[in-house]
């Protein structure tokens, strides 16, 4: 856990902690594993008493939250491997197309940027009938007070099978769908008829119903709207009344130049459409997760040749990522701050450790703090400032130096067990 709170992505850099003098005993440990032995540890788990383990301690991150009204983002991303590993099998890969990968399904608290569950199958298994057996399964180990408002989920999950697993259990759901051939002629068939309702940002919507081929039922689907842009920034229906002879734009989606760009919704929320595409809207800081996690929390290393291993990692990785964000969250409540722009002001710092007298004392400094000091020091201070005399403390190191060279003024280090040198 130090190691993926350390931003580490494999297990060679366990490594690098081993001779951290400091945070060890910070957090009470008396030894630090090899990555071997850290592997080899893993291994010995028995899955069926891992993963409950661990699906335990990632409820106590979020237990206390599901009595307030809340959003369950689900989604799946892929993780690329560059071996012959478990599970390692050519799937959907929109990053690198061919190459074997893991698929990681993954639930969500929205807006908190919880992280509920996540589970690790082969590259092939994309599909959403893979994801809903874990999505009942995570619901169902709820209290039905605490089952969120509704489900939100991508245009993969807009299939017959979820929605209807979703109704027969009285949640609401809310999914992109896929433009077929069936969903295209619906749009062409709204596109000629008026009362278009503003569904915020540019965006127009209206309502309909829709049964396609394999839905048992049909459903209620919001059809949104929007002008596309041209590279100028001009509007189709800019360039339209900027001719000088009388044209014609048609409102299809066929064609090199479309005049809108469409999404549709199909959910079973009674609410306006203003409301449904803000929540859909919403759902965007979900991808924002996905990239914290896999290119700053590891999600997209800890490689090993079993599947189980790799099931154990992202769910810890998932664990320390959950706490992690309720103690930022406690630092600055009304944002969330990315571990690439946190983790050096909230955990790196230069600490110093002395024993005398059988006492142990670590003494942690931050130059981020000297900085800020320097900076507001500087900008109220009534005279010049020529230069800036210091001792060795590691508080006037690093970010403290590069202030200093910034404003051009000379720091001068004191040397080492010469107190009377700061006589003035």
């Amino acid at each position: 856990m130090l190691s993926i709170l350390a931003g580490h992505t494999l297990y060679a850099h366990v490594t690098t902690i081993r001779c951290d003098g400091v945070n060890p005993g910070l957090l009470g440990l008396n030894k630090l594993l090899s990555e071997d032995s850290l592997r080899r540890s893993l291994l010995k788990i028995p899955e069926e008493g891992g993963v409950p383990w661990l699906q335990k301690h990632l409820h106590k991150c979020y237990g206390p939250l599901l009595v307030q009204p809340w959003i369950l983002d689900v989604d799946t991303t892929v993780k690329v491997l560059y071996g012959k590993q478990e599970g390692a099998v050519v799937g959907y890969n929109p990053k690198k197309p061919g190459r074997p990968s893991h698929t990681y399904h993954t639930y969500f608290m929205a807006n908190l940027r919880l992280v509920l569950d996540v589970d690790v199958q082969p590259g092939n298994q994309m599909a959403a009938s893979y994801t809903a057996p874990g999505l009942w399964s995570l619901l169902e180990s709820f209290p039905r007070e605490g089952w969120p408002q509704f489900l939100r989920e991508d245009c993969g999950f807009g299939t017959d099978g979820v929605m209807s697993g979703a109704e027969e259990r009285r949640v609401p759901y809310l999914f992109k769908l896929k433009l077929t051939k069936n969903v295209k002629r619906l749009i062409d068939r709204l596109m000629v008829k008026g009362a278009w309702t503003k569904a915020g940002y540019g965006w127009e919507g209206r309502e309909a119903c829709l049964k396609l081929v394999g839905w048992k039922a049909s459903r209620r689907v919001i059809v949104l709207r929007r002008p596309l842009v041209r590279k100028d920034g001009a509007t189709d229906k800019m360039l339209a009344n900027s001719l000088k002879q009388l044209g014609f734009n048609f409102g299809g989606i066929e064609g090199k130049n479309p005049q809108y760009e469409h999404v549709v919704l199909v959910t079973s929320l009674p609410d306006e459409i203003l409301t449904i595409a803000q929540h859909y809207r919403d759902r965007a800081d979900c991808e924002n997760i996905f990239d914290e996690l896999k290119n700053q929390w590891g999600w997209g290393g800890y490689t090993t040749q079993d599947l189980k291993r790799c099931l154990y990692v992202a769910r810890t990785i998932g664990l320390v990522y959950n706490w992690r964000n309720l103690y930022v969250r406690l630092a600055d409540p009304d944002k969330h701050l990315e571990a690439i722009t946190s983790r050096p002001l909230l955990l790196h710092a230069v600490g110093k450790q002395t024993t005398h007298a059988g006492q142990t004392h670590i003494r942690i400094s931050k130059s981020s703090s000297a900085k800020r000091f320097l900076l507001d020091f500087v900008k109220n201070a009534p005279h010049t400032i020529l230069s800036i005399q210091v001792d060795g403390g590691p508080e006037f190191m690093d970010q403290f130096e590069d202030a200093c060279a910034e404003l051009g003024i000379p720091l001068i280090f004191l040397p080492p067990s010469k107190p009377t040198y700061n006589a003035a």
